[in-house]
């Protein structure tokens, strides 16, 4: 015995220079997120905005106003200085003791002064007023500061308007002014920025730790509110998605389902949309129930005519066969026009039998649920194909154990049947048939499998291939007639038995898959028994 061979999946290529996986898998564009959690992202970003502006004004304005303070301070240090240099000097040539500038009474701790020649030089080193200017302490610069710091101090004229000059990493930022003295050289006052510099800092640090609390306590706010507020949309969604999961093409059609009436108020926005959904399932039920009447009527009057029919007909094969095999002698126009007699009433027998199967099987009627050996009943199938169709190359492929499904054992041999007549009739001779059974243990199924390597089944005709009365005359070479029923008979067959039939082609390969569940073991039987016992 050979294998049946089955096409896999096809193998795709993936185009040089294309990537194959995002760099970030567990990132989603936006565009995909929740509508929750855009609203969240929406209200902490415009929050840390709002924060951000907020806190940039604030620290400017606290900047700003603590500048103009220190200026304030520097010019009134630098009156007070220029005064003081005046009168020490009395008119004349500045002399060494003008550098003491800064402990004239009401200079503030920190104040830096230095006296610049006319000629742009500094006279004296400059000196910082360490402490209170009663403790007369002075902490003159070193030679290396006097020259890199010199150099700065002799670039601000005397104008006495305060600006900011960097004095170096052991002494930062300063706000330097200078005024010119009654001798012609000039005093230069400065007022450490340092304590300006850290109130703007701290104030920064809180800021941002309060925008940053703020945020956190916003997005958890924020969640909570929306989440509450997104309840009533979730709800619609839910009851679309309930309504989306019903199989409304078959079976009982009735569409009670419907948004809940809290959630259906009219001065709302989500209540529009369920209120909506509401009229709109209406108007489905409504015509589900009218088109249920309709198939229903339908039938119940094939079930009916297909019943009736059957006892003419069989009284028509009854007469055909009962003349043409009387003792007298018939000419022969007669004996074949019985034979064709005879012959049209079984093909109509035939299409009256799948008629009324069909109608039984609509109205849900049960079959037999017995222990059923696929493996025989395919041994069995296969043989009457054989003597069908001993035209075509007929094999098997069969698991070494016996394959057992529960299910009605004459039903599925039918659905046997009807899969390997349609390979044997829409196939040219000499075409392959393999049927093969084999077990997939992991969803406890049996597979059973029709495949041929005849022309193949466009396209196009595969998604109505199991429709009643679907027809592929031009597709696959029919030597013989058919009622398009086969097909349908098998889905429906297969489905009462709680299984599946799919079907995939290409010319050369085409594979009918039946998927039906396998019998439960001994140990799941004794289980079962066991459940209601000791319930």
């Amino acid at each position: 015995m050979t294998s049946a061979r089955i096409a896999g999946p096809p193998k795709t290529e993936t185009p040089a220079g294309t990537p194959t996986a995002s760099r970030f898998p567990h990132l989603r564009p936006i565009r995909s997120w929740t509508l929750r959690s855009r609203v969240v992202l929406v209200v902490v970003a415009m929050l840390a905005v709002l924060g951000a502006v907020i806190g940039t004004v604030s620290v400017f304005a606290l900047q700003n106003y603590l500048m103009q303070r220190l200026d304030a301070q520097l010019t009134s240090a630098l009156i007070r200085g220029q005064h003081a240099a005046d009168r020490i000097n009395g008119g004349g040539p500045t002399v060494p003791e003008a550098a003491g500038v800064v402990q004239t009474p009401g200079q503030p701790t920190g104040t830096l002064g230095a006296v610049r020649s006319s000629d742009g030089g500094l006279l004296f080193p400059p000196v910082i007023l360490a402490d209170r200017p009663t403790s007369s302490t002075n902490q003159p610069l070193g030679p290396k500061q006097v020259t890199i710091d010199g150099l700065a101090l002799l670039s601000v004229p005397a104008d006495e308007r305060p600006r900011t000059v960097d004095l170096g990493p052991s002494l930062g930022s300063y706000r330097i002014a200078a005024a010119e003295l009654s001798n012609g050289d000039s005093v230069i006052i400065g007022l450490p920025l340092s304590d300006v510099n850290a109130t703007v800092g701290r104030l920064t640090l809180v800021i941002l730790l309060v925008t940053l609390s703020g945020l956190v306590f916003a997005f958890l706010l924020a969640s909570v509110v929306v989440r509450f507020a997104m309840r009533p949309l979730e709800r619609v969604a839910g009851t679309a998605e309930q309504v989306a999961s019903l199989p409304l093409d078959r079976g009982d059609v009735a569409l009670s389902v419907r948004v809940p009436e809290a959630d259906t108020d009219q001065h709302t926005e989500v209540g529009k949309v369920g209120s909506a959904l509401n009229r709109m399932l209406g108007h489905v039920a409504s015509a589900l129930t009218a088109r249920q009447a309709s198939e229903q009527k339908v039938r119940q009057f094939v079930a009916d005519a297909s019943h009736e029919l059957r006892t003419p007909l069989a009284s028509i094969r009854g007469y055909a066969e009962l003349t043409r095999r009387a003792p007298h002698d018939l000419p022969p126009e007669v004996t074949h026009s019985l034979g064709r007699i005879e012959s049209e009433a079984t093909r109509m027998t035939s299409l009256v039998e799948d008629l009324l199967l069909l109608a039984r099987l609509d109205e849900g009627r049960e079959l037999d649920h017995d222990p059923v050996d696929l493996s025989l009943l395919l041994v069995d199938a296969v043989s009457d194909a054989h003597a069908a169709g001993p035209d075509h190359e007929w094999t098997l492929d069969l698991p070494d154990e016996p394959v057992e499904v529960v299910g009605d054992a004459p039903r599925l041999h039918q659905v046997l049947m009807n899969l390997l007549a349609n390979a044997r009739v829409h196939t040219p001779e000499g075409t392959k048939v393999t049927a093969g059974l084999r077990v997939d243990e992991d969803v406890r199924q049996a597979v059973v499998t029709i495949a041929d390597d005849g022309p193949g089944i466009p396209d196009e005709l595969q998604n109505t291939l199991f429709e009643r009365f679907a027809r592929g005359d031009s597709s696959r070479n029919r030597a013989t007639g058919s009622t398009g029923l086969g097909l349908a008979i098998v889905q429906a067959v297969v489905h009462a038995h709680g299984g599946e039939v799919t079907v995939s082609s290409a010319p050369g390969d085409t594979v009918f898959t039946v998927t039906l569940p396998l019998a439960p073991t001994a140990e799941q039987t004794a289980e079962q028994t066991a459940a209601p016992t000791a319930a």
